[in-house]
This record gives C-alpha cells, sequence and structure tokens, in this order.
C-alpha cells in the first residue's frame, strides 16, 4: 500500500537549500556583530582581561616560587641529615676497621728489597723535568726524518 501523503522531492530540496542559506547568513551575521562588538567595546574587554591575567599570573608566580622555596630548604634539610648520618655510620664502621688493620700491619713483617735503580732513574727523571730539553739544528732534523723515511721503507720491503 501506498501512504495517503505524496512524496514531493522538490519541496524537500527547496527546504534544505533554504536552511543552508539560514546557517549561511546567520555565520555572515555573527561575523558583523562580532566585527562591530570588536569596534566598540573589544578593546577595552581585551586589556580588563590582559589585566586580570596578569594578576592572576603574578598570584601564581608567588605561590609557586613560595613552594619552590620551601621544597628547596626541605631538600637541603634531608641532605644534610643524610650527610651527617652517613658520617656517623662511617666513622662507626671504619673506626673499628682502621684500628684493626693498624694492629695488623704492626705485626706483618715485610722483607726489605734495595733497588737502586729506581732511585736513579728518579733522579735522572726529576733532571730532566727541571732542564728542558734542546732542539736539535734544522739539518740534523731533516737527516732524522730522511732516515727514519728509509728505514720504513726497508721496514715494508
Amino acid at each position: 500500500m501506498q501512504s495517503s501523503q505524496a512524496f514531493r522531492p522538490a519541496a524537500v530540496g527547496n527546504t534544505v537549500r533554504q536552511a543552508s542559506r539560514q546557517v549561511w547568513l546567520a555565520g555572515l551575521g555573527a561575523a558583523v556583530v562580532t566585527r562591530d562588538w570588536a569596534d566598540r567595546q573589544g578593546g577595552r574587554v581585551l586589556g580588563t582581561l590582559v589585566r586580570e591575567g596578569s594578576a592572576v599570573e603574578a598570584r601564581a608566580l608567588r605561590l609557586v616560587g613560595r613552594s619552590v622555596e620551601q621544597s628547596v630548604t626541605r631538600a637541603n634539610r634531608v641532605i644534610g641529615h643524610a650527610r651527617t648520618t652517613l658520617r656517623g655510620m662511617m666513622d662507626q664502621y671504619a673506626a673499628p676497621a682502621l684500628s684493626r688493620v693498624r694492629r695488623t700491619l704492626v705485626n706483618i713483617e715485610l722483607p726489605r728489597i734495595k733497588v737502586p735503580a729506581v732511585a736513579k732513574t728518579a733522579a735522572k727523571a726529576r733532571a730532566l723535568r727541571a732542564k728542558p730539553a734542546k732542539r736539535a739544528s734544522g739539518a740534523k732534523r731533516a737527516r732524522v726524518v730522511k732516515r727514519t723515511r728509509t728505514g720504513k721503507r726497508a721496514a715494508k720491503r
């Protein structure tokens, strides 16, 4: 069975077109009203918003600054306490160990070895540090370089 109302495609298309045109015109009207408002009152409202935002920002920075300051103070207290505790623990455990090592070292007999070569080498090293090395002349330096090059060639062959 067919419904009693007749289906009219032309009427539906016309209604959709009129609705979309009304939405378009409403958007244009909103743009014009906004432009007029911005010309008349927008500057004052924007200035008010900027002042309010600045006040809120200043309060927030003061609050955050106080919180950070309190956190740093608290952290310094905790670090100081940890340092004191660690120092006390180290003294508590290190002192007996150190005294035991000292008592044990007295009882250990180490062999005595004379090392005269080391003393002479140390004396030579001190003497070399005291006097700067003399530079070779240009001719001697060139000969050294040439000998090195020929030595490398011989080594490669």
